[in-house]
């Protein structure tokens, strides 16, 4: 037995001593993407034209503002859908609550329309607005109007 430890030992030291160890390494690449991406602050906003009284002679504007923001150096694009009861090409129309076919025409312009983003933290004001011609309410039924419509961010 003490030959055979003593022969244990001999081996482990020659072993140890004429064997070199290897070692090895391997590179781990970390990559992410971070998404373009622009989202409206708010769901809903409202262009309100007020009372339009035809006794006035005048025009009637209104503006509102709306809020969004893109990622950082994302291109972006802003569009519309002219509306629930757009006739024409581009030709908005506000359509009278109870009364079918009276309707009541009216611009809808925003700006910017496109751009690029600075990120989350720096909001963009979308700057909306509008007008009511005279020759457009003077001759309308009494009553409430409205439409809707949609603004589309492309980023």
């Amino acid at each position: 037995m003490k030959r055979l430890l003593c022969l244990s030992m001999v081996l482990g030291l020659v072993l140890f001593s004429g064997v070199a160890f290897a070692g090895d390494t391997n590179t781990v690449t970390v990559t992410a993407n971070v998404v373009g991406t622009c989202k409206f602050l708010s769901s809903t906003s409202t262009l309100d034209f007020g009372s339009l009284d035809p006794s006035s002679g005048a025009d009637v504007n209104a503006s509102t503002t709306v809020n969004f923001w893109c990622t950082k150096n994302a291109s972006y694009s802003i569009t519309d859908d002219d509306g629930e009861n757009e006739s024409g090409s581009n030709q908005n129309r506000m359509k009278h609550e109870t009364i079918q076919n009276e309707y009541i025409p009216y611009t809808f312009t925003y700006s910017p329309t496109s751009g690029t983003g600075n990120g989350r933290t720096s909001p963009i004001t979308l700057n909306i607005s509008g007008t009511v011609t005279f020759a457009n309410y003077k001759d309308a039924a009494a009553g409430n109007y409205s439409d809707k419509v949609t603004l589309t961010i492309i980023p």
